[in-house]
């Protein structure tokens, strides 16, 4: 009997699925294997490679649990409605969008998934761990309150993805080429990562993820120099104004309208969306 598996038969959504899965427990086994020395429960390790997104492994298993801020009523309310707010818009709003407006209702899908998993049961879980003494801090921090670039890619914005680049990519780098071609290097290995989980699956949009990233390295850079600074492009309303330009007016470009009509749409019917 064959049980060999034709990926070109499965739905492109679970092509998705797959591929983002793959990409995420290799990282997950990779920040295990190399975390620093301690000594820690085994359900702590199980918790950390199977029920927790993040990637800091130090701070996960070793870290003393008077170290993890304990969750308020107020944080745990808020986790919970951005939950519901995701659910309402993925199988509630989403089916107020006319039949024929696929991107619109595709967009309106995605950002429910986003505040579903991202803002909402990732938060969740980390007040979960946290009110039971394990560091596990959220990994969105409020993005929309950034007022530049740099503070919301380096410590608002997926701050898992920004824990292991920056320790297996940029720190490395920056000891060889320099910040600046490290950064550069960053944004591009990110862009290539988000490349292969969009457009392969999509099977169309190849390069717009890659140029988005790209996008927000030149942008940083720009940020960064003598003109930016003297802009106040890195605090205030400028800062805000500057980072939601570059930030929104590629975003079309990442989530290309292959993607969201390929993959997004039917994933969202196959939800029951």
């Amino acid at each position: 009997m064959d049980f060999s598996l034709n990926i070109s038969s499965l739905p492109r959504w679970a092509v998705m699925w797959g591929l983002g899965a793959g990409v995420f427990f290799f990282c997950k086994i990779l920040t295990w294997l190399v975390r620093p020395a301690g000594r820690a429960s085994a359900w702590r390790h199980v918790c950390y490679l199977l029920f927790w997104p993040g990637m800091d492994a130090g701070a996960f298993l070793y870290l003393n649990p008077a170290a993890a801020e304990i969750p308020s009523g107020r944080e745990w309310i808020l986790a919970a409605l951005k939950t519901l707010l995701g659910v309402a818009l993925f199988w509630l709003v989403s089916r107020a969008v006319p039949q024929d407006q696929d991107l619109l209702r595709g967009w309106c899908g995605m950002i429910g998934l986003i505040f579903m998993l991202h803002f909402g049961s990732f938060h969740l879980l980390s007040c979960a761990f946290r009110a039971a003494g394990i560091n596990a801090r959220p990994l969105m921090r409020a993005p929309l309150c950034a007022v530049s670039l740099s503070e919301f890619w380096g410590r608002r914005w997926n701050t898992a993805f920004r824990d292991l680049t920056h320790r297996f990519l940029f720190r490395p780098l920056t000891a060889r080429i320099g910040s600046r071609w490290a950064l550069f290097v960053g944004f591009a290995f990110s862009g290539i990562v988000h490349d292969a989980v969009i457009s392969i699956p999509a099977g169309g949009g190849y390069g717009g993820p890659t140029f988005f990233f790209l996008l927000q390295s030149a942008g940083l850079f720009f940020e960064r120099s003598r003109t930016g600074r003297g802009l106040g492009l890195s605090e205030g309303v400028r800062g805000s104004v500057f980072t939601i330009l570059v930030l929104a007016l590629p975003l079309y470009g990442l989530f290309h309208p292959p993607f969201v009509r390929a993959v997004i749409v039917p994933f969202m019917k196959a939800a029951g969306a």
